[in-house]
């Protein structure tokens, strides 16, 4: 059986290795979560750097795949990762993109170290879309304590946003913490409004490293 490390600090990664489990049977999913230092995996790309490699060296080379399920790390460390340990295979999880057929303004919630890197800058840069970035540093622990009340949600939402980008806009969750509160978040938001995560995109990107189909996750042959 494929083994696949997924690696985070809190709820998000949680929640993806669920995924994981639940689209792919053929893979045996290995949960690395390290909630004591889930902060700094949040807000120090340096120090998440050598905090994922000492998490992650019993599995470096013994594991066919290592997945960050985690944004910031992702983008600022995967391509270190990569270079450094050559005979172990990573992913990680992309900012979003919208769909380019359609020209809505695009809500970005995220974290503050994540809006400071050059990637996301490049990111912006790519959408050619009136963002509205929101970072909202308080909610990754409060979401992994189970404390992230729908009142804070939408008082916070409702203090960074104007009705009509609320009503007509499309929305980027770049925290994978967030993907537990989607349901939250679209009654916040309405049905009608279009929410990306990275989730299915990493999933494909899984898929096609370990050379496997989605959902019932058979070997391509």
């Amino acid at each position: 059986m494929l083994k696949v490390v997924v690696f985070d600090g809190g709820y998000g990664g949680e929640c993806f290795a669920d995924l994981l489990c639940e689209q792919l049977p053929v893979v045996e999913v290995i949960r690395v979560i390290d909630w004591r230092n889930a902060d700094v995996l949040l807000k120090n790309s340096r120090r998440a750097r050598k905090i994922a490699v000492d998490a992650l060296r019993p599995y470096i080379g013994r594991v066919d795949l290592i997945v960050f399920a985690n944004h910031l790390l992702s983008i600022t460390s995967l391509k270190y990762f990569k270079r450094k340990y050559k005979h172990q295979k990573f992913e990680g999880f992309c900012l979003k993109e919208p769909d380019t057929f359609i020209k809505r303004d695009v809500i970005i919630l995220t974290t503050k170290a994540v809006t400071k890197t050059i990637n996301y800058y490049n990111y912006i840069f790519r959408v050619k879309r009136r963002i509205k970035t929101i970072a909202l540093d308080d909610w990754p622990m409060k979401i992994d304590d189970g404390e992230l009340t729908n009142e804070e949600l939408r008082k916070d939402l409702d203090s960074n946003l104007d009705e009509n980008i609320r009503k007509h806009g499309e929305v980027v969750l770049a925290c994978s913490q967030f993907s537990d509160i989607k349901k939250e978040l679209r009654d916040y938001f309405g049905n009608n409004v279009k929410m990306y995560d990275s989730f299915e995109d990493t999933l494909r990107k899984i898929c096609k490293t370990l050379n496997i189909r989605g959902g019932i996750g058979r070997k391509i042959k």
